[in-house]
């Protein structure tokens, strides 16, 4: 695995402006003199020192395979903890929010991570709002207003960010696009966490259903209005590198992967994979699952998520002051009185 981010480990440093004579009118020189040109080192060692925080949550109906993709993602057991079911036991017939965390270091990066999984979701007989979406979007609620209370506090210096930056959806190969359950789920968090649809189980089908059924969802989320996640390279179309990128991202979208926890020998080599009767299933292979690149952008945009995060929570604070300040209002008479929070 390579970097938890796209930041270049050995960036060019600027020479000396002392090194040789010039103007102090060149815009080359100022920049140097200021040290625009070591930023990326800068924000690099700041990132070491730091470290980062990020919470990943995980929904979508059960039997999909979430925590074994996790593991898969981050090469880690995040899970390896957990108690699996026998024939015996049912399901959860409630949904339950359950948290995470493992620390990964890499490359002298360090990373907390923190998995928010939803088990029983979808796995009701009944599945309405307050069985299904109602307390996911809660808790997302819940963790942007512990964030403002501590941020509204005097000690400020370490606020703990349990915010939700991205939610990983995962949808079921065995139909042929969304279902209502899905719709519903997305429409009511789209707004308030930035969420990345994922067709899981892509082993199930042929390449041609594969794309198919990307090509549904794809349809599926304009028709809806549903607002996803978009990975990009960059903003600007100019440059066909780029453009060719994120034409291969949207080819790619959404996500049809492929995970195993199962270490299997495939010409000579130990990969993960999973074993058929047929043959073996590589869930690195790029050719069959997209595991490989959802990997790489999602660590390649970590930081990115965390911004949008903050954008949707200026948002909310902005709507927590507004009705604050609608809680006391002037009288007639120039009084200050209590009035009715919106």
């Amino acid at each position: 695995m390579s970097g938890l981010l796209a930041l270049p480990l050995n960036p060019v440093q600027p020479k000396s402006p002392w090194e040789k004579p010039e103007s102090y009118n060149s815009p080359e020189c100022v920049m140097q003199c200021v040290g625009v040109g070591i930023l990326s080192d800068q924000l690099q060692k700041t990132f070491i020192r730091r470290g980062l925080n990020f919470t990943l949550m995980v929904a979508g109906e059960s039997g999909l395979g979430k925590s074994t993709l996790i593991n898969n993602l981050f090469l880690t057991d995040v899970y390896k903890d957990d108690q699996l079911l026998n024939s015996e036991e049912s399901l959860p017939q409630t949904l339950r929010i359950t948290k995470n965390t493992v620390k990964i270091v890499e490359e002298g990066m360090k990373l907390t991570l923190t998995i928010v999984d939803t088990p029983g979701f979808g796995d009701c007989i009944h599945n309405t709002e307050s069985a299904v979406w109602k307390p996911i979007a809660d808790y997302v609620d819940q963790q942007f207003e512990q964030y403002f209370r501590d941020e509204s506090g005097l000690n400020r210096k370490n606020i703990l960010d349990n915010r939700v930056h991205c939610c990983l959806y995962f949808i079921s190969p065995f139909g042929h696009g969304l279902r209502p359950l899905d719709v519903e789920f997305m429409t009511a968090l789209h707004e308030r966490v930035n969420i990345v649809p994922i067709l899981a189980k892509a082993d199930t089908l042929t390449a041609a259903e594969v794309a198919f059924r990307k090509h549904r969802i794809r349809e599926e989320l304009e028709h809806y209005g549903i607002q996803t996640y978009q990975f990009t390279y960059s903003d600007s179309d100019d440059e066909e590198e780029f453009r060719k990128q994120d034409l291969e991202l949207k080819r790619c979208f959404p996500f049809a992967v492929i995970a195993s926890n199962t270490v299997v020998e495939k010409e000579g080599k130990r990969v993960r994979g999973r074993l058929y009767p047929w043959g073996i299933v590589e869930v690195e292979d790029p050719t069959v699952s997209d595991l490989m690149i959802m990997r790489l952008e999602l660590k390649a945009h970590m930081q990115h998520l965390k911004d949008a995060t903050q954008e949707t929570y200026e948002n909310y604070r902005s709507q927590c002051l507004q009705n604050m300040t609608r809680m006391v209002v002037k009288d007639r008479h120039g009084n200050y009185v209590p009035g009715i929070a919106m």
